[in-house]
C-alpha cells in the first residue's frame, strides 16, 4: 500500500480499535486458482500473540479452509470511514484555483500467517462472543439458547473456524492531512452539512490532535 509519511498511523491501540469497530474484514490470499478474497464479520483478541489474533469462520463449503494449510501468509483488510472529497470545499481553491478532487478514508491492513480451526468447541466458542458482541444492542439479544439444541449442532457443523496471528498492521487515515487548517476545516464543515459525521468527525479529530 502506498503510505506517504503523513497519512500513517502506527499506534496499535488505534489500529485494534479501528478493527473492533469495523469489524467486517477482506481475507485477501492466494490459493491453487489464484488471489481470493473472502468478506468475513472478524473477532479481534488483542491478548494473543505479539499484535493480536483475528477469528472467524467459514462455510464448510466455502474452499478456502481446504485450500490453505496452516501458515499460509494472508492479508486482511479493514475500511473504516470513507468519501469524495472535492476541492470546492476548500477555501483557497477559491482563491488560487490549484486544488484536486480526492477520497479520504481509514484503511488498516493486517498481515499475519492463517490457520484453521475445524473444531466444534473453537466455533462455538467464537459464535457465541460474536453474537454477545453484536446482538448487545438489541431489546431482546438473541443468543444460542433461543433455538433447539440440534438446530444449533447442526448449523455449527456447517461452519469452519480460522485464526489470523497477526505479524504486521499497516494503518492508513487519509484525512487531508496535508492541506492547511482553514482548508480541512472546510472540508470538515461540507460534510457534516451534508450528513457524513462519521468522516467528518474523525477528520476533526485528527486536526485538533495536530495530526
Amino acid at each position: 500500500m502506498y503510505l506517504p509519511a503523513h497519512f500513517a498511523e502506527t499506534d496499535v491501540q488505534a489500529l485494534h480499535a479501528l478493527i473492533a469497530a469495523h469489524p467486517l474484514g477482506a481475507l485477501v490470499a492466494a490459493g491453487p486458482h489464484g488471489l481470493d478474497a473472502n468478506h468475513l464479520p472478524f473477532e479481534l483478541d488483542s491478548s494473543a500473540g505479539a499484535q493480536g489474533t483475528l477469528r472467524a469462520h467459514v462455510a464448510r463449503n466455502n474452499p478456502l479452509w481446504k485450500e490453505l494449510v496452516d501458515g499460509t501468509p494472508v492479508l486482511v483488510i479493514f475500511q473504516a470511514e470513507q468519501g469524495y472529497i472535492s476541492p470546492n470545499w476548500y477555501p483557497s481553491k477559491h482563491e488560487t484555483h490549484q486544488q484536486v478532487p480526492t477520497w479520504n478514508y481509514r484503511v488498516v491492513h493486517v498481515h499475519g500467517t492463517l490457520r484453521i480451526r475445524d473444531d466444534e468447541r473453537f466455533v462455538r466458542g467464537l459464535v457465541a462472543r460474536l453474537t454477545r458482541t453484536h446482538e448487545a444492542q438489541e431489546a431482546r439479544p438473541w443468543k444460542m439458547g433461543d433455538s433447539e439444541t440440534a438446530y444449533i449442532d447442526r448449523m455449527l457443523a456447517a461452519i469452519v473456524g480460522i485464526e489470523v496471528e497477526i505479524h504486521q498492521m499497516v494503518g492508513k487515515y487519509k484525512l487531508s492531512q496535508n492541506k492547511d487548517k482553514r482548508d480541512r476545516m472546510g472540508a470538515v464543515e461540507t460534510l457534516q452539512a451534508r450528513g457524513k459525521e462519521a468522516l467528518s468527525l474523525v477528520m476533526w479529530e485528527a486536526m485538533e490532535k495536530g495530526s
